[in-house]
Order: C-alpha cells, then structure tokens, then sequence
C-alpha cells in the first residue's frame, strides 16, 4: 500500500514538472545552459585572480629579438627555444642595464621545474587562452644597437623595425579585439620605440620610472667612531658598485633620463638609498613599502647646504641596521635570473603586468558599448 502511494506521488510531481515546463513557470535553461554550452574565449571572466597570468607570445622572426644580441651572428631564423636561447652577452655593458624585455622573453620560453603554480606568468600556445600578448620586440637594444647617436645613419634600422612590428600587430585579431591594451611590450630605455610610442596604447612593462643622477655619489657613515660622513665619488661602474657594497647610504638624485639602474644597484648592494626627488615612479610601490629601507629628500630640502648630511648623521645606528635588514629581505625582487625564480625582478614584473590587467579589460569594455568613444575620458 505505501508502495502505491509512493509511486503515485512521483507521478504527480513529473506531471506538475511537465506541465510547469510546458507553460513556462520553469525554465531549465538556467540548470543546464551552464553545462552544455561552451565558454566563449576558452577563459572564464576575471580568470586572473587566483592562479598565474596566462601569456600568449608572439612567434616573431628572430631580427626583433635575439638576432640583435649578436651584430656578425649567422643569419638564423630558427624559433627560439628554452634550449638554443643565446645567453645575454656578459660584457654587453650600457645594454645590460636595458635588458628586461630579454629576461622578460627568456621567463616565457622556460618549461621545467617549480610548476606553473609557483609562477606568476605562464607560456600558453592558444591565443584563446590567453589573459596577456607578449610582443617579444626588443625595443630598448634596438635604439642602443641601431639608433643610439638618434643621428647616424643605423637609425632607421631602429625605425623599420618598429614599422614592421606595427605592421605585424595591427593584422592580429587580438591587437585590433583590444586595441592593443592587452599587449606588453617592454620599454625601458626612455627613448626605446620612440617614433611610434605614443601612437598606440600598449601596456608598457618598465621596472621603473627614474630620474637619474649624473654622478654616483656614495654616502658612507662610521657609527662606531662618530666620524664625518665619508663622500665617494666614482665614475667606472665597477667602482660604483664596490664603493656602494661599502658604504651605509647611496645618494640618487634627480638626473636627466628616467631608466638609471642605480638604485637598484644600492638595493641588491643592501646600501640604503638616498632619493632626491619630487616626482619619482618606483617599482612595486603597490606592495613594497620604501621608507622601511630608503630616506627620501625633496629638491628643495637638498638645495639647502649641509641639511642633508645632518639629517644623516642623527639617523640612529639601530634605525640604519633595520633598514639594511630590510634591504636584504627584500633585494631578490630587484634581481634578474635565469632560470627564473618565485619573487625575482621578472616575477615582480609580470604581478604588475597581472595588476594593470584589470583596467585594460575596464577600457576595452567601455570602448565597446560607448557611442562617444572618448566621453568617460572627458568627463574626469
């Protein structure tokens, strides 16, 4: 008898499903339209947030790249490999100081050890799949190896390659899908890409923006004997960096190009850096916290005769061993490595990249539904 009842029951409802169905009450489409239809783009929205950055990277002939770091190299166009990856030339000097866009690359094109979970950019062969397009121009040894005197004749190698890279985007579907606001191509020489920069919206990937100094003046304080400060001015790099491993504060002030490696420098030097400036643009400032490791002076301030080194002397010698601590609990992150390791330089770098993602996507969708393309920039 319970049986029966059971059964009839179960009848009733199939028919008050069927005929709530039938009349619209109950649209299914909500359960089952999530199983059976496909993603569009292969990602999910916001698909950024918990795991690694998913890059797609141009497969571009070797002459924007690699082919530069050698200028009597054989003609080779096979594609660049984690395997045949030239090492970057040790004795390359102004260009080391410009080589991001290669440890950038080199990132990428690495596939063992660690998982992709312990990284914050991944390589991905589907463009679909991708959250970031990585242009692998190298755009600052381009200007330093084609069009470094801005006047010889080299020049327009520099400029045909940025042509011909133009060229190369603006046929891409995804370069005209975002307008290039997904795209990293990096710039850290201040004139790298200098003809076009300014014509297209690209996220630029820079460590920084730095005012430099002219000179490397390096502060060094006796605590112990309460000796005068000590100035050091040297001119050869290796000096500098000597000098700087030796001394308690490194001075940076403000110069005339905004990509000097000084800085960090004094930082994997674990010297506590000195900055003079009003406007300065450092790296990872989202995250890292300078004045727990850096003394910061206005213009102003070093304009006044003998403030700064009076400031110095009265900072306490256990206010100065917390910093250095710091410096050296932090310095990795200013380092470039490869293999590439969790929390280097390039590491940092890609988080940033990952950070600015969000307000490229933001513009890319407004732009899309706005009839006057430029009224949300108008009305700020």
């Amino acid at each position: 008898m319970v049986g029966k009842a059971t059964i009839s029951v179960l009848i009733l409802a199939l028919l008050l499903l069927t005929t709530s169905i039938f009349i619209a009450t109950v649209d299914l489409r909500s359960y089952l339209y999530p199983i059976l239809l496909p993603r569009p783009g292969g990602r999910f929205p916001c698909s950024t947030g918990g795991g690694p950055l998913m890059v797609y990277m141009y497969d571009l002939p070797r002459r924007f790249h690699v082919g530069m770091l050698r200028r009597r190299s054989p003609a080779d166009e096979s594609p660049v490999t984690a395997e045949n990856l030239p090492p970057w030339p040790s004795n390359s000097g102004l260009k080391k100081q410009h080589s991001v866009e290669y440890w950038m690359m080199a990132s990428l094109l690495y596939d063992g050890g660690g998982g992709n979970e312990t990284r914050e950019a991944v390589r991905v062969w589907d463009p679909e799949m991708a959250d970031a397009f990585f242009v692998p121009f190298f755009s600052s040894l381009s200007f330093n190896t084609h069009g470094h005197n801005m006047t010889d004749p080299d020049t327009e190698f520099d400029r045909q390659l940025q042509i011909d890279i133009l060229k190369i985007l603006r046929e891409s579907k995804y370069w005209q899908r975002s307008g290039g606001r997904d795209h990293v191509i990096p710039m850290h020489h201040p004139n790298a890409f200098r003809f076009f920069r300014e014509q297209e919206g690209i996220v630029r990937a820079k460590l920084a923006k730095l005012l430099a100094g002219y000179d490397d003046v390096i502060y060094e304080q006796s605590f112990a004997s309460g000796a005068n400060i000590k100035v050091v001015c040297t001119i050869l790099i290796d000096l500098s960096t000597q000098g700087m491993r030796s001394s308690k504060f490194c001075l940076h002030p403000a110069g005339d190009t905004p990509s000097s490696c000084r800085l960090f420098d004094a930082i994997v030097s674990h010297c506590v850096p000195v900055i003079v400036s009003d406007q300065i643009e450092l790296p990872y400032e989202d995250e890292i916290d300078y004045t727990q490791f850096s003394i910061f002076f206005s213009d102003k301030e070093a304009l006044e005769p003998g403030y700064m080194i009076e400031q110095l002397r009265q900072i306490p010698k256990e206010r100065w061993v917390e910093m250095w601590r710091h410096l050296k609990y932090i310095s990795h992150h200013y380092e470039f490595q490869y293999p590439p390791k969790k929390g280097d330089a390039i590491d940092m770098l890609w988080r940033q990249v990952k950070h600015k993602l969000p307000r490229a996507n933001l513009d890319v969708h407004r732009s899309r539904r706005l009839k006057v393309p430029d009224w949300w920039d108008h009305r700020r």
